[in-house]
């Protein structure tokens, strides 16, 4: 059974009595690092380091996979409403982000008691998402590198058939499961639709850089 996309890693009591203090505004820049590999719409969310995305050796949510092979924002989104006491602020992003293109949002956040986090799938992909997760705020600004992962969810096949989006127009899910566990993805290989030399590429990929607003 798949575990709950927002892990709970301590005592919900305790996460809820901290969000009392006020909220800040911070601006979020986004930058695709890749030569070959789209972004779909960012689902970023500002939220108690009780909870996360995902866990790296951990099986997938529901919520995650439906991000990781169809770039479908929704399910993590509601589920992360579901969880108000947890969460300050959550936004998204519109549009494909392609190879040098950059995306700024906005979102508020509570500094010392929150953290940020945000996903989107990799296209072409099976189920890779790049993320961040759980990035504390900065009093001033910081920055830092996305890395891409995979949701472990669907089998790397690289056949069109089973990868959505402009280049393979195939199915954006598969009845097939993968690894079945989040890890670390490793490229493009060659060994069906997908050419290295046009959608390889090495982590990271994606730099960000977060400003709170005075």
């Amino acid at each position: 059974m798949k575990k709950a996309v927002l892990v709970l890693l301590a005592s919900l009591m305790a996460s809820s009595a901290v969000f009392a203090a006020g909220e800040k505004t911070y601006e979020v820049t986004v930058t695709n690092t890749t030569a070959g590999q789209a972004f779909t719409p960012i689902i970023a969310a500002t939220h108690s380091s009780d909870i996360s995305f995902f866990e790296l050796g951990r099986p997938a949510s529901d919520e995650l996979e439906m991000l990781a092979e169809g770039g479908n924002t929704m399910p993590l989104e509601e589920l992360l409403h579901a969880n108000a006491s947890l969460t300050s602020d959550i936004v998204t992003s519109g549009g494909l982000l392609g190879p040098g293109e950059s995306v700024t949002f906005y979102i508020e956040g509570r500094l010392r008691h929150d953290v940020l986090s945000f996903a989107a799938m990799l296209l072409p992909t099976h189920d890779t998402f790049v993320a961040v997760d759980s990035v504390p705020l900065p009093v001033k600004q910081s920055s830092t590198h996305a890395i891409a992962y995979d949701a472990g969810t669907e089998v790397n096949d690289e056949s069109c058939d089973n990868i959505p989006g402009p280049y393979c127009m195939g199915a954006p899910y598969s009845a097939e499961g993968g690894e079945g566990f989040v890890h670390v993805a490793n490229g493009i290989h060659g060994i069906g639709d997908l050419a290295p030399e046009m959608f390889d590429w090495r982590n990271p990929v994606a730099s960000v850089s977060i400003r709170r607003m005075k």
